[in-house]
């Protein structure tokens, strides 16, 4: 989705929460926007001060809860205390796999786990209204490292 509309939709969920529509708050979802990467809270903050942006550190982590609150990112838990946000609005829903060495995030889809999920959902009689499945564990090039220094040949 572009920007543009991005920012048409965010200025009405804000405006629908009664909230005030500030040039930071616009700045920030632009900056979010710009990239097609996962990124931390502060990774934003040091693209805003980069930037000439007058987000505040505050404003920049309340807009990043705002913009999650309104379906515009994702947030994903690396296990490390250390959130990640990705643009989700005008994509196409998918999981993650994360590497516990590298920290690599791979993005992936499989129809099979959707359907065992809606399955599980219905059969609980659970109205599913969305999910977050990340899966843990080390990367083909760091279970190789791995390999490599147990072997001692």
């Amino acid at each position: 989705m572009k920007v543009e509309l991005a920012l048409e939709r965010f200025v009405l969920f804000l405006r629908g929460k009664g909230l005030r529509v500030t040039t930071p708050r616009r700045e920030v979802l632009t900056l979010a926007w710009a990239t097609h990467e996962h990124f931390g809270a502060e990774d934003l903050y040091a693209w805003a001060k980069n930037s000439g942006s007058s987000a505040s550190r505050a404003t920049v982590y309340r807009t990043l809860s705002l913009l999650v609150e309104g379906g515009f990112l994702g947030v994903l838990d690396t296990g490390k205390g250390h959130a990640l946000y990705e643009h989700i609005l005008g994509h196409k829903h998918h999981d993650h796999m994360v590497c516990l060495q590298c920290r690599l995030i791979i993005e992936f889809r499989d129809d099979q786990i959707e359907q065992l999920q809606e399955e599980a959902a219905s059969k609980y009689g659970f109205e599913l209204m969305g999910h977050s499945l990340t899966l843990e564990g080390h990367c083909s090039s760091c279970s190789q490292e791995g390999e490599s220094a147990a072997d001692p040949s």
